[in-house]
């Protein structure tokens, strides 16, 4: 099956088997900040944008991306560097391996709610499970971001 679609910003044209994860495409694409997890669609790990909006590459097909816009961590690193200097701030990022989806989810979050209450960022970010730390840290990098980003604004 021929799919094309945007990856990053670059048009890519492949061939993939009809059952290849947009998962398994993104990581053979280089982009290896998608990680998988639980393959269950309940861990976040694998979170990557389809048209701006965050998906679990885990449980979408390679083919169901076609004509679309793909954005893995890879593509937008300004971005996550930016949040990623508050969650090591907080001490909250620990070994690192729920980091990739868990920002990319925050960063989708940043673009969709206005002004988040701490519950709704626990329910916006409710599917990414980090075994390393209670949350607590992490919350604070979030509101410490969303406020320095409301100030620059």
């Amino acid at each position: 099956m021929r799919i094309r679609l945007h990856l990053n910003g670059k048009e890519i044209t492949a061939e993939v088997p009809a059952d290849m994860m947009l998962l398994d495409f993104v990581r053979a694409q280089g982009c290896y900040s998608v990680k998988r997890g639980c393959e269950t669609s309940n861990c976040g790990l694998c979170t990557v944008w389809m048209d701006e909006k965050p998906v679990l590459s885990c449980s979408v097909l390679a083919a169901r991306a076609d004509g679309h816009r793909v954005v893995t961590l890879e593509g937008c690193q300004k971005e996550a560097e930016a949040f990623g200097a508050y969650l090591a701030d907080q001490g909250a990022e620990q070994c690192g391996y729920c980091s990739p989806g868990f920002i990319m989810n925050v960063l989708a979050m940043e673009k969709e709610l206005e002004n988040p209450t701490d519950e709704e960022i626990r329910e916006y970010l409710a599917g990414n499970l980090c075994r390393c730390s209670g949350y607590e840290g992490q919350l604070r990098a979030i509101r410490a971001y969303l406020d320095a980003r409301k100030r620059e604004a």
